[in-house]
């Protein structure tokens, strides 16, 4: 007998709150191991979004936080940050290690020890001259033991940015002298993975220069350490202007491992340091997320030799790798989307979820496949009946071109609707990014109340190979749009979606599509968070690590500045037709909120209806559990304003016409608000760049 309430859609009762979404999701990252102690990154929603470390003695004791408020461990190297922190031996018996914790402390970007038993954290680094003008990432733990090597970011008073690979003492002599940190590796624009071998005799790194992003152009290459520990005699291994070369790994002494697009996927190779690189598993298929995330690693070596792989397209599934059959057995696990790996050679830990089972910090039995829960990002899951259930498609483009999408229909084992159902496209950013199907509250506070979710991984996304990546380039803002707009009006011809409601919704780069998807007529509304409005713009203004991106995506300045007009949706606002919603943090320094008013004047010249939410404090994506919570409910409130539905229990949206008056100065950001942009986040619950989501750009974030 089928109880179920027949409902409009959007106005089915659920009890997935906004407020369950914002608070009550931990977002995990950078695991570490070492025998039956894991160590990981965990934000805090409900302290303004503050990132401490955790650590983990087995699976029978509880976690233990390691830093307590007010304690940041968040850098912002790129901007978009990566690993924060790096477990490091401080004694103790070889059956009983002691180890203590390096961390970059988020307001000051000084790296600290917090010595094993100690509440006070010391400083490593010195005060830079310039308030946060000294920053650390990426770490790994000198032969020695004696030192960790980064990557160090420079930032004068002038605006200048140049960066370096280090090596700064444990001693913290190197906190009142400078001269005690050594500059190993200077020249280049960017610095990724810097890698000592195991005899501690050479190190290998990632390097790469403007005007190209990592997924573009970067080299592994390598150096010799000399006895007074600097770096001698470097030279390049593989890569160049057109291939990608990520995460390399020494194998031995002699040999590394890397990951190279050089055959068009990301695959995993090896090279000694004289020879050719030589491929161990030629694929069609991904062996990373991405590289636009420093610290992470998508794969690990074993101490019997073998390799740890993940591997796949959107979603990442994990397999073993035998380098004396070079075969590559899958490990059968019921999660799905894998994000990063680390070991000690016999435990591999990872960050794992799938489309019901939230991200979960895991343990795995190379041997046996069991998997061992040692932390979920939520506590409590809603019903299954409430949770949605992708369905993956392959869609046709304009052009003939596929299109990679994800299918969430409405779902709640209490209701129904009649008809086709209103979707929302959801544009992730990047825009060189992609988005997976890891359980996701967000989507299933719409999908639960009615509303569908439509996930598009546009051309240019990351995940389906180098030639499905560069589809984007100089093509940002026609592709992208007519993508995520083709896969919207697929699904109207199936039945599926209502095409008088069909929504559009993205942040930063995604806002940025959503906009210009507005300028047609296939969305009947569409929300963007601190979306990209002026591209020149952006040009002018963006942090270094990003101040040429847009060479790729559109074209080189000056000579492409028309270009840049003609795709910059304050110059298309004239052409919206249909209602926006805003959502902008009063402190975003990759995407200034003067961006977003001035489109809205423009909405309200043109009589648009629209509505602007301005978060203050926030930056380039919201951290605050109140302001994901707002910006939720007011995206919801938003369809049913447009939709024509009365969703229970949400405050309603106020849609104006008018041009809004002008806003008073913004007081000037101190240091300590500096705004490192998150990731892949949508507008409802942005998120910090975790520890191993895909590649955040600027014009991004997860």
């Amino acid at each position: 007998m089928n109880d179920r309430l027949t409902t409009p859609y959007g106005a089915w009762p659920s009890p997935i709150a906004a407020s369950d979404v914002a608070r009550g999701e931990r977002r995990l990252g950078f695991p570490s191991v070492a025998g039956e102690v894991v160590w990981w990154e965990e934000s805090r929603p409900d302290e303004g979004g503050r990132n401490t470390v955790m650590r983990r003695a087995s699976n029978r004791t509880a976690p233990t936080e390691l830093l307590d408020a007010p304690w940041n461990a968040r850098t912002r190297v790129h901007e978009y940050g990566g690993r924060s922190y790096l477990p490091v031996p401080r004694g103790g018996t070889e059956s009983a290690a002691q180890y203590g914790i390096v961390f970059a402390e988020f307001t000051d970007q000084r790296l600290y020890l917090l010595e094993p038993d100690s509440a006070a954290p010391q400083p490593l680094t010195p005060e830079p001259d310039t308030t946060a003008g000294l920053r650390y990432a990426d770490f790994a733990l000198a032969s020695a033991g004696d030192r960790v090597l980064c990557v160090q970011e420079r930032h004068d008073n002038e605006g200048g940015v140049t960066r370096s690979i280090v090596s700064v003492p444990l001693s913290g002599e190197a906190a009142e002298d400078p001269a005690a940190i050594t500059e190993l590796v200077t020249g280049a624009d960017f610095y990724a993975s810097p890698t000592p071998s195991p005899d501690g005799r050479h190190l290998a790194w990632i390097s790469w220069y403007h005007p190209r992003m990592p997924w573009e152009g970067t080299e592994l290459r390598a150096g010799t350490f000399t006895e007074d520990g600097e770096i001698t005699g470097a030279y390049t291994l593989k890569g160049g202007v057109t291939e990608s070369v990520l995460a390399p790994l020494w194998r031995d002494n002699d040999v590394l491992y890397f990951i190279t697009d050089w055959a068009g996927w990301w695959n995993l190779y090896e090279v000694g340091l004289t020879g050719q690189a030589i491929a161990l598993y030629p694929a069609e298929e991904e062996f990373t997320g991405g590289a636009g995330e420093l610290g992470a690693r998508p794969y690990c070596q074993l101490d019997d030799g073998r390799v740890i792989a993940l591997h796949g397209n959107a979603d990442l599934g994990i397999s073993i790798y035998d380098p004396k059959t070079a075969e590559l057995e899958p490990v059968d696990t019921p999660l799905s989307s894998w994000q990063v790996l680390a070991t000690d050679g016999v435990s591999v830990v990872g960050l794992a979820s799938s489309a019901t089972t939230p991200q979960s910090l895991v343990r795995l039995a190379p041997d046996t496949g069991q998997i061992e829960t040692l932390r979920r990002s939520l506590d409590e899951l809603p019903d299954p009946g409430l949770l949605p259930s992708p369905r993956h498609e392959t869609l046709d483009g304009r052009y003939g071109g596929a299109i990679h999408a994800s299918v969430y229909p409405p779902t709640n084992h209490d209701a129904t609707g009649e008809g086709p159902a209103p979707y929302v496209v959801w544009v992730h950013g990047g825009p060189i990014a992609h988005a997976t199907s890891q359980l996701d509250l967000a989507k299933a506070y719409f999908t639960s109340r009615g509303i569908g979710v439509l996930v598009v991984n546009y051309g240019g996304s990351t995940g389906y190979g180098r030639t499905y990546r560069e589809r984007l380039h100089g093509q940002w803002g026609v592709l992208d749009v007519e993508d995520v707009a083709s896969a919207a009006r697929a699904l109207v011809e199936q039945g599926v979606a209502d095409p008088e409601r069909l929504a559009v919704r993205g942040s930063s780069a995604g806002g940025f599509t959503t906009l210009l998807a507005l300028t047609g007529d296939t969305f009947a509304c569409g929300v963007s968070a601190y979306g990209v409005t002026d591209l020149l713009q952006l040009a002018a203004e963006t942090h270094d690590f990003e101040s040429r991106f847009l060479d790729s995506l559109v074209g080189p300045l000056p000579g492409y500045a028309e270009t840049y007009r003609e795709r910059s949706p304050i110059n298309r606002a004239a052409d919206v037709r249909s209602p926006v919603l805003i959502l902008q943090g009063s402190r975003d320094n990759v995407v200034p909120p003067a961006q977003a008013t001035e489109f809205i004047k423009v909405l309200g010249e043109n009589g648009i209806r629209h509505a602007y939410l301005e978060f203050e404090g926030e930056g380039h994506g919201f951290r605050a559990a109140e302001s994901r919570q707002r910006a939720l409910e007011a995206e919801l409130a938003f369809y049913g304003e447009v939709f024509g539905f009365t969703p229970p229990g949400v405050p309603e949206i106020e849609l104006v016409t008018e041009r809004p008056e002008p806003a008073a100065p913004p007081e000037e950001e101190s240091a300590a608000a500096g705004e490192a942009a998150s990731t892949d986040a949508p507008p409802e619950a942005p998120k910090e760049p975790s520890a191993n989501e895909t590649a955040k750009s600027t014009v991004e974030s997860a």
